[in-house]
């Protein structure tokens, strides 16, 4: 996933601003709202902390079963929540894809 160092900078400084204007976005009066931000902030900065070059932080072994679990966590909270609402199918694909990629750097 990795390749040079500038595009790499520019993918973490893309997620981590998305997941910051979704944390902004849950001071919103819409419970429905609230908890869709929620989620989509989740997954802005977890794929911010997934996509911090290797050649400066080498995450421990026991960091991708953690973020394994999470997003597994997030992925059957989507799954309840697309019950009352299809909005929330692409957080559940969003949390499974998290979960396929931490479960790959754990084998890695």
């Amino acid at each position: 996933m990795h390749g040079p160092v500038s595009p790499a900078w520019l993918l973490v400084a893309l997620c981590a601003a998305t997941g910051a204007y979704c944390l902004l976005r849950m001071r919103s009066g819409v419970e429905e709202q609230r908890s869709a931000a929620g989620g989509e902030a989740l997954m802005g900065f977890g794929m911010a902390a997934m996509a911090v070059p290797a050649a400066v932080f080498a995450p421990p072994r026991w960091v991708w079963p953690l973020y394994a679990a999470v997003f597994g966590l997030a992925a059957l909270r989507a799954l309840w929540s697309a019950r009352r609402s299809a909005h929330h199918l692409h957080h559940l694909l969003g949390s499974t894809a998290m979960v396929y990629m931490a479960v790959l750097m754990t084998a890695a």
